[in-house]
């Protein structure tokens, strides 16, 4: 049974690498098709009609796909290894398929939500079937379930440590003791595949293993600063949003897809308008902006920080295929970078990258309620004691502040909430 375990893991980490590389590759490519270039370069030539048209078009497209087949839906891991052991789901390579399009066409056509949880949904649904190829024993299905997620997270991120992570937090804890070393293999393997096409995210301007005691004040202010940002967030998708789905299109609700459709497409069309770099998943963001040596205009960060904030929770009403670690991460990195700038304009001495670390985790960490995964993150992305220590200590305290006025939820995070009436009287 062991033998059968190592093949079956190997398997799905070979598999969930070559599979995520081309996922990713195949968003670049169809961006750049239906960009006609780099959309950062050719967004400001395109007619203003067309940049509409485009996510509306593509968004109507993904939720037609999902009225076909339920589960090409965004869903979380925990849920999808849920329905396999009670039943209610079968995976299929069809649905496998028309799943990479709709996420394809939701991040290509600039909607804000991230690769990591197609990604990791691809390497569920990669294990389900190697776990049906091997025969092994139905009580492994969710332990293979999380072995498939976590490769299919090390792959997209080129990140082994915080696959690992993310799959211990969402699923894995009693299966910690017996088969983190599955974990480990399948993520290990999915990523030395995925490093030699893809690029990882990293934090080039770290410090290294020295602490620094002078970013101690710098730390202690920074909480409240993106506590304040996450509540912003919160707001507009927990009691804004909530209250136009549940009251104003309440006697719309055969219509409710298509209204939020046209609302999805409109608001990602005038954020294309307005500032191309709010778009899409966000990792240029993180890549692009964070990592430059020059500095960055602070209202230019504040106005992609607000931007990103509404489409990303539009996004999500919208019903577009995609997860929430990256667009949340790149917020979070903003808002770092933004805080670190007025500290410099104000003469005090620190580095606006080395907030952007630690916001990107933080931020990520507290919404999607992953702490762990947010202090591996930080380690993985800067090694740099520095930023992950801050990072565990803000993680805690600003998921703390911001439990005192709102519910933050670990599952569903990557759609929306369905509430009843009485819920939003409690908002």
């Amino acid at each position: 049974m062991i033998g059968k375990l190592i093949i079956a893991t190997i398997l799905t980490g070979v598999i969930s690498g070559f599979f995520i590389t081309v996922y990713e590759l195949l968003i670049t490519f169809v961006t750049y098709y239906i960009f006609m270039g780099d959309p950062f370069k050719t967004i400001p030539t395109l007619p203003v009609w067309y940049l509409y048209l485009l996510p509306t078009v593509a968004i109507f497209i993904v939720n037609y796909l999902s009225s076909k087949d339920a589960n090409i839906r965004e869903y979380g891991i925990s849920e999808i290894a849920e329905s396999i052991l009670q039943n209610n789901m079968i995976i299929k390579f069809k649905t496998l398929f028309w799943k990479i399009v709709a996420s394809v066409l939701s991040l290509s056509s600039g909607f804000m939500v991230g690769t990591e949880g197609p990604s990791a949904g691809i390497g569920a649904m990669i294990s389900y079937h190697v776990h049906k190829w091997f025969n092994l024993p139905s009580m492994l299905i969710k332990m293979m379930i999380s072995v498939g997620a976590s490769s299919g997270i090390a792959a997209i991120f080129v990140s082994p440590l915080t696959g690992i992570a993310f799959a211990v937090e969402q699923i894995a804890y009693q299966f910690i003791k017996q088969y983190i070393s599955y974990l480990i293999l399948a993520s290990v393997i999915a990523f030395a595949i995925s490093i030699n096409f893809l690029e990882p995210i990293a934090f080039k301007h770290s410090i290294g293993r020295s602490f620094n005691n002078n970013y101690i004040i710098a730390n202690l202010i920074f909480i409240p600063f993106i506590t304040f940002f996450i509540y912003f967030y919160l707001f507009f998708k927990k009691r804004l949003l909530h209250f136009i789905d549940l009251e104003i299109f309440k006697n719309m609700s055969r219509y409710r897809n298509h209204i939020f459709a046209l609302i999805g497409g409109s608001t990602v069309g005038t954020i294309l308008l307005l500032e191309p770099h709010a778009a899409f998943s966000g990792k240029t963001i993180v890549m692009h902006l964070i990592n430059q040596e020059t500095h960055i205009s602070i209202w230019f960060i504040l106005t992609i920080i607000t931007l990103r904030i509404i489409g990303t929770t539009v996004s999500i009403y919208a019903n577009a295929v995609g997860g929430l670690f990256l667009p949340l991460m790149s917020i979070g990195a903003l808002i770092g970078y933004a805080f670190g700038e007025l500290l410099t304009i104000y003469h005090f001495p620190v580095e606006p990258f080395y907030f952007a670390a630690i916001g990107a985790s933080v931020f990520m960490g507290v919404i999607m309620k992953l702490p762990l995964t947010a202090v591996v993150l930080a380690l993985e992305t800067t090694f740099d004691y520095n930023v992950v220590v801050a990072t565990g200590v803000s993680v805690v305290l600003v998921e703390y502040f911001s439990n005192l006025y709102f519910t933050v939820k670990k599952n569903y995070v990557t759609k929306a909430d369905k509430v009843t009436k009485n819920d939003i009287a409690m908002l």
